[in-house]
């Protein structure tokens, strides 16, 4: 990765596509699918791959949003485990969406705030 850094963290703007765009437990989505959504209208270097971002689809499966239910090279199919609802973080100032199994926790890696 480069040394860009976007005016929203980057982990927040995929937890926020994934909320308006596959905010349902039974739709099965792509990082693939994310990421072509995180080019086109989000605050991300234009040199950046699938690649850099996987870390922050790895993070999302371990907090407990999403499961990994398939995958193919670079490409991981997921489910939600739940609706993911919206908040806001009052420390960084982001809204924030988490789903409701998962720890209340800013999930901006610079803030970690409990919400």
């Amino acid at each position: 990765m480069s040394d860009f850094t976007p005016k929203t963290p980057i982990e927040l703007q995929i937890r926020k596509i994934i909320f308006e765009k596959f905010n349902d437990p039974d739709t099965i989505f792509t990082n693939d699918d994310v990421f072509g959504i995180l080019k086109e209208t989000a605050d991300i270097d234009s040199s950046w791959i699938i690649d850099d971002v996987e870390s922050f689809f790895n993070e999302i499966c371990d907090s407990g949003m999403a499961r990994n239910v398939a995958q193919n090279f670079t490409t991981i199919h997921l489910k939600i485990f739940d609706p993911i609802e919206k908040s806001h973080c009052a420390s960084c100032n982001f809204d924030i969406h988490l789903g409701p199994s998962e720890e209340k926790k800013c999930p901006n890696s610079s803030c970690k705030s409990v919400i």
